[in-house]
């Protein structure tokens, strides 16, 4: 069964994302973990807007004027393409490939003039395109935001030992299967101890995928 506590009212959260206790003047309230003694996990809404994780998301970018030195080939102009979603948090943002620009309000990524092109799209054995994998977190722009906590003025957090799903982590790690998850500056689950004070919280049983853009876990 969940728990609930007086909530923090400088905070911001989703669910899926960590919780501590904190001392706010003469009170003790929950709000969002940065990671130094996380509790349990979110179970209640209280943010402007909603956001969503993407990861390994397949983008393939085209050269254009294309040239080559007889080893690789280049694009001779700036080319860009269009990713899955729109409104993309900068600081969300990885790629595979050095050097791709991002424009985040569009959901588009460029390469520019004299990008070394890495993927032969069509099979005739010269690269004409620039593949790349990215992950990112997105606003989600046709749902506003919403606060579960009016009323009660508490937050409902998870604390038992159980499988749970999430996509409110970060997508700049790696999640090989049974890693150590730790909670980031963020509230959010992430594979990287920030330091020798952040304490392993659960263990990983699913990683995330171009298809399910959610980790599962074992919370600890």
């Amino acid at each position: 069964m969940p728990a609930s506590y007086p909530v923090d009212i400088t905070s911001t959260f989703q669910p899926g994302q960590i919780c501590q206790l904190k001392l706010i003047g003469n009170d003790i309230v929950m709000g969002l973990s940065d990671g130094t003694a996380p509790i349990g996990i979110i179970d209640d809404i209280k943010t402007s807007a909603f956001t969503m994780s993407v990861y390994d998301e397949i983008s393939v970018i085209p050269g254009l004027d294309i040239t080559t030195d007889g080893y690789n080939y280049y694009t001779g102009r700036d080319s860009m393409q269009t990713l899955r979603n729109a409104g993309l948090i900068r600081s969300s943002f990885l790629s595979d490939y050095e050097g791709l620009i991002l424009n985040e309000v569009n959901g588009v990524v460029k390469i520019l003039a004299g990008s070394r092109l890495n993927w032969d799209s069509d099979g005739d054995h010269k690269n004409d395109s620039v593949k790349t994998i990215v992950n990112y977190v997105y606003q989600i722009g046709a749902l506003p935001g919403d606060d579960t906590t009016i009323g009660s003025n508490r937050l409902t957090f998870w604390f038992q030992r159980a499988i749970f799903a999430t996509d409110m982590f970060d997508t700049l790690q790696r999640y090989p299967m049974n890693v150590t998850l730790f909670v980031n500056e963020e509230g959010k689950l992430t594979s990287r101890q920030l330091t020798a004070n952040h304490p392993g919280v659960a263990i990983l049983t699913a990683p995330p995928s171009a298809v399910h853009g959610t980790i599962e876990f074992l919370w600890l």
